[in-house]
């Protein structure tokens, strides 16, 4: 399970990035910082620029006009930092995973960035759903931060 390095746990900032989708998980990420779900309780906090932020919420598909923006956006980041990847374009492509406009999801990216930028990827928390609801976006957040622990073990079966 990938969790923020404990610098962070207390207040991280976090800084939105659309790089192409609908804009409803958009919608959710704000819902999710109203009064009403009150994710500064956390000590989140929404920041305007990548080089003041801990954790990157991304959305939508990587388009092939946003690429070089996501790409740059990522290198500016401070490290240590973590990437959480909301709703199901983020995760896989969604819908538009074979589009010719997108290179599709957030693995896609950081498979090209290993190659071309020696990248290592930072800790990354996928958060499925179309759009996924304020809650998931909390429960993995917190999950991220070590706050909540995992409810589900992984297993990995093989054939002899």
């Amino acid at each position: 399970m990938a969790r923020i390095n404990p610098p962070f746990k207390k207040s991280p900032w976090i800084f939105h990035l659309n790089t192409g989708g609908c804009n409803a998980c958009d919608i959710e990420i704000l819902d999710a910082l109203t009064p009403y779900h009150d994710v500064e309780r956390f000590g989140m906090k929404l920041v305007g620029t990548p080089r003041h932020a801990d954790v990157i919420l991304l959305t939508g598909p990587i388009t092939r006009e946003s690429k070089i923006k996501v790409i740059r956006t990522l290198l500016a980041v401070p490290r240590p930092f973590a990437v959480l990847a909301i709703g199901s374009c983020a995760v896989g492509g969604g819908i538009w995973f074979d589009s010719y406009a997108t290179i599709g999801g957030l693995p896609n990216l950081y498979e090209e960035m290993r190659h071309k930028y020696n990248f290592e990827p930072p800790p990354t928390i996928y958060i499925p759903g179309c759009p996924p609801r304020p809650e998931a976006i909390i429960f993995g957040a917190a999950q991220a931060l070590g706050i909540l622990k995992k409810k589900v073990k992984r297993e990995v079966y093989k054939e002899d």
